[in-house]
């Protein structure tokens, strides 16, 4: 008889990756809970897959978008404790799902070796259609792929073995933002300031929105709320999957 999954995800791990679709989703979604990982000791990695080369509201030129986004989610990486952030280059919002996503966050995967892994619900969210943008799930639904079976099988993507000497591994937990199976929340009130920091370095993507702590701070109260968590608090939640 095989032993039931984990119930709750693990207190603690020591190493995290993150895989999302443009710069700015994970601190959209996650910063707060980031910050929280960090500040406990945890290594944090981030995988963005595209340059958000489509982004933006002013007339930059498109030649320089993917630059200023790479900088901006590096800087925005640093102001919640990252340090490590790496970029697919794939092109911004024709993502589908191949094989050759699957292998080259795979082989992030594998070079990482997280126990934990954070990415975007691959199900459409009818209630919030915004969340569930084609990048979004197809990016979570190729993480889920290389995290079940292609990081951990060794004989998936040989190659990553034979030519670049990196071994199968498996991850334990996968936390999927902006899904509508969200069971576990995150309380962030005590680094709103980080995740607020965070999201203020995307400067190409938010500076037009006078309204946006103000619209952050009101949707992490209402996920506290939804969740009941004490009056007063901020959230982010997340569907936990256990893979072990």
């Amino acid at each position: 008889m095989t032993a039931p999954l984990p119930r709750t995800p693990a207190e603690h791990v020591e190493r995290v990756l993150c895989v999302l679709a443009h710069p700015d989703d994970v601190d959209f979604g996650s910063a707060g809970t980031v910050a929280t990982w960090t500040a406990a000791g945890t290594e944090v990695v981030y995988c963005i897959v595209t340059d958000g080369d489509a982004g933006g509201f002013d007339e930059t030129p498109r030649e320089q978008m993917p630059v200023l986004r790479r900088a901006e989610q590096q800087a925005a990486a640093a102001t919640v404790g990252v340090s490590d952030v790496r970029f697919l280059g794939y092109p911004d919002g024709r993502l589908e799902l191949t094989l050759d996503l699957r292998r080259d966050i795979s082989r992030v995967i594998r070079q990482v070796r997280p126990q934990r892994v954070l990415t975007s619900s691959p199900e459409r969210f009818w209630d919030r259609i915004g969340a569930s943008h084609p990048d979004h799930m197809t990016v979570g639904e190729a993480t889920l792929r290389a995290v079940y079976p292609d990081a951990r099988n060794p004989f998936a993507f040989p190659e990553l073995l034979a030519d670049e000497g990196l071994d199968a591994w498996t991850v334990s937990e996968v936390w999927l933002g902006a899904s509508p199976r969200a069971d576990h929340p995150l309380d962030v009130t005590d680094v709103l300031d980080r995740k607020l920091a965070a999201l203020r370095c995307h400067v190409t993507q938010v500076s037009h929105n006078p309204d946006l702590e103000q619209f952050v701070t009101a949707w992490m109260g209402q996920t506290a709320t939804r969740f009941g968590l004490p009056e007063g608090r901020l959230a982010e939640a997340f569907h936990v999957v256990h893979t072990m």
